[in-house]
């Protein structure tokens, strides 16, 4: 959510001084941005707007500076959407948040939540710019409910008077655009600024989240948000809380049980060879073995030996004698117990890191899949079964990068050893990144062009598997 003006931050106006007025978009009654009067401050993409976020918040404008007649603020295409979304759940303009926990309820439902064990990382890397800044920090399950609201005193007793308590359901079918609401509806980080929420009465808070997942199952979790006046407006908080849903993440990770006994774990994203977690035992495979390894898993219901052959082999001068004797070196190390033969199969289930993205896709969690991918599967290997699935796994991580149009997400898949000189990426990232960072991405974009124009790359449909 957000933190409050007014004695918090300064210059804050209430929300009666803004009116909503209704929009078509599309030849669909929708709901639009508050409309300014005239003389009141319009804010560009990217700038603080509504209550609280005059041109003296806005850099470069003038105090006193009011904007040109007629000129109404631009809506971010994530807020139309939300708004939609909010009109359509029916979500009352002047209604309030409302607790469905009472503090008992709440307490014992934090305490066997899994996003308990993350608290203390999330606290550690929050809790003391939300005291410090005036801001408030909050972390809501999956279903938009806030479990913890912690930060400064103040801004605790400002956001009491809306219901941004703990217990309080935010999500955004009930309380309408809020960030961490948004956060949860759309599974990505969210940024919602003033004016931008759907409530007037919470027209005076800006504030920024990102989703929180299970980093095994990639379930979504909760959101962590943090709540603040008009110094949160800037990209930097998006950013903020979204390094620190990866850190809570990461934790929560590190704190998961071992695998069952007899299940193994198969790790072969963003390496040549694959590391496999089995008894106890930690195992790095050769090349060969890891491809073995990889296709096995992709196949548990076995892979007869012809099939294995021409999923191993690229120019087919394998004989099946040679299979047999890359299998027998691999049997002692799996296990007698792991490696069945006729068809060749994977006794015991096997969780692969691979196929873990590909689930997180497929359930839409595009956020928590691209935090799980640290490059592509087997990236040096030539085996043919291998790099299908490569190229199908990033192809599909990559198109939902895309039409996600996260700036974030995409300016790290741009960023990255496989996606340096991938253009689509490029081209999305242009047009997803706020204006005062598109300098940098354009001239990427133009010189990856104009090696391009000049035949200097192959750069038309780049492999997001190029070896690192």
């Amino acid at each position: 959510m957000c933190s409050p003006p007014g004695d918090l931050v300064g210059g804050g106006r209430g929300h009666d001084d803004v009116r909503h007025e209704p929009y078509v978009l599309d030849g669909e009654a929708d709901v639009s941005e508050p409309t300014a009067r005239r003389g009141e401050p319009t804010a560009r993409r990217g700038e603080p707007c509504g209550p609280g976020a005059g041109p003296e918040t806005r850099p470069g404008v003038k105090p006193g500076a009011g904007p040109r007649p007629g000129v109404r603020p631009a809506v971010r295409a994530l807020v139309a959407e939300s708004w939609r979304r909010s009109e359509r759940a029916r979500v009352s303009r002047d209604g309030a948040a409302a607790v469905e926990l009472d503090e008992e309820e709440l307490a014992a439902y934090r305490e066997g939540h899994p996003l308990a064990a993350a608290m203390p990382v999330i606290r550690e890397l929050l809790g003391a710019d939300a005291r410090d800044g005036g801001h408030l920090l909050a972390v809501c399950d999956a279903a938009g409910r806030l479990l913890w609201v912690e930060g400064d005193p103040a801004a605790l007793r400002q956001a009491r008077r809306m219901n941004f308590v703990a217990g309080a359901s935010w999500a955004e079918s009930a309380a309408g655009t809020n960030a961490p609401g948004t956060a949860l509806a759309v599974d990505g980080p969210v940024q919602v600024v003033s004016g931008e929420h759907f409530r007037p009465p919470v027209r005076d808070w800006t504030c920024a989240a990102a989703p929180l997942h299970d980093p095994r199952s990639g379930r979504l979790l909760g959101a962590v948000d943090l709540t603040g006046g008009a110094p949160l407006a800037h990209p930097h908080s998006l950013g903020l809380v979204r390094a620190v849903a990866r850190a809570a993440e990461t934790q929560l990770a590190l704190l998961a049980p071992a695998p069952a006994p007899g299940r193994a774990r198969l790790t072969a994203l963003g390496r040549d060879e694959a590391l496999l977690a089995v008894d106890g035992r930690r195992l790095r495979l050769s090349r060969r073995h890891s491809e073995i390894l990889v296709l096995l898993a992709h196949h548990p219901e076995g892979v007869p030996g012809d099939r294995l052959l021409t999923l191993l082999y690229e120019d087919g001068a394998a004989t099946p004698v040679t299979l047999r004797a890359e299998l027998s070196r691999l049997r002692p190390l799996l296990g007698p117990a792991l490696l069945r033969s006729r068809p060749y199969r994977l006794a015991a289930p096997v969780d692969a890191d691979f196929a873990a993205v590909d689930r997180r896709l497929a359930a839409g969690a595009v956020t928590s899949a691209a935090g799980q991918y640290p490059g592509p599967l087997l990236p040096g290997s030539a085996a043919p079964g291998v790099v299908r699935l490569r190229e199908r796994l990033a192809g599909r991580l990559r198109a939902a990068l895309v039409a996600r149009a996260d700036p974030l997400l995409l300016a790290d898949w741009a960023h990255s050893a496989w996606g340096e000189e991938d253009l689509e990426v490029w081209r999305a990232l242009c047009a997803a990144v706020p204006a005062a960072q598109l300098a940098p991405v354009r001239a990427r974009l133009d010189a990856l062009e104009a090696e391009l124009a000049h035949g200097a790359t192959g750069l038309q449909r780049p492999l997001p598997h190029t070896r690192r």
